[in-house]
């Protein structure tokens, strides 16, 4: 599973991307003052909720992120390990745990929004809360990171793949990790010359037509959980 927008008729698809915006600010508020075993085990609830009405699948979504996790396994197995005996505490490894624990759910909430949320909506979200050509500058770069995402994951299977079918998987790692981050560096830096040009054949604009915004019924009680999940930090 890519990490874009995929259309559908779920109840975060007919939601407003404002309202979406600000439940992912309460729960970050929320992840951030709940630090407890016992406050993340209910922010897990909230979270598969809401992973539920978006549609969007835990498992899929975990494989999306399968680059980073290691990275964030690791933080607490290498906070627990000593020198000596007992050469693994398992008290200095609960802290970071629980953190890298809330990183993953934040990261799953942040997939069930971009999963329902086209570019454009984003972008216009975005522009309407903070007007001006600030506002216009963090649009186009969202939406940017967005498009832009998907296709460097896909640049870095396609070379993972030439690399396998010509025996790469043979080289040592240390290798396979230069010729794929030289490679890819090279992609990225190729499709940025071709955006730029792109970008100035259309005459990008400061003040380009975005599609309207409105709340609706569903809008509402979701955004008074919003603002319960932050209301929570003061619990």
């Amino acid at each position: 599973m890519t990490l874009s927008y995929v259309a559908g008729e779920s109840l975060a698809h007919r939601l407003d991307p404002r309202t979406k915006l600000a439940i992912q600010a309460g729960f970050a508020v929320a992840a951030v003052a709940h630090t407890t075993p016992g406050g993340l085990v209910a922010l897990s609830v909230v979270t598969l909720l809401f992973l539920s009405l978006a549609a969007t699948p835990v498992v899929e979504s975990l494989r999306s992120y399968r680059a980073f996790l290691p990275f964030i396994v690791a933080a607490p197995v290498v906070e627990g390990l000593t020198l000596g005996a007992p050469w693994f505490v398992v008290e200095d490894a609960v802290g970071p745990a629980l953190a890298s624990y809330r990183v993953v759910l934040l990261l799953l909430v942040s997939t069930a929004y971009i999963r329902t949320t086209p570019v454009r909506e984003s972008r216009a979200a975005i522009q309407h809360l903070l007007p001006g050509r600030v506002g216009v500058l963090l649009g186009a770069g969202v939406g940017f990171v967005l498009r832009f995402l998907p296709l460097m994951r896909r640049d870095l299977a396609t070379i993972r793949g030439a690399m396998a079918a010509r025996l790469g998987t043979e080289r040592s790692l240390a290798e396979r990790i230069r010729l794929v981050g030289v490679t890819g560096l090279r992609r990225v830096f190729l499709r940025s010359d071709r955006l730029a040009l792109a970008l100035r054949a259309r005459c990008f604009s400061w003040n380009p037509t975005l599609p309207p915004l409105s709340f609706s019924r569903h809008d509402y009680p979701v955004l008074v959980v919003s603002v319960l999940l932050a209301l929570t930090a003061l619990l």
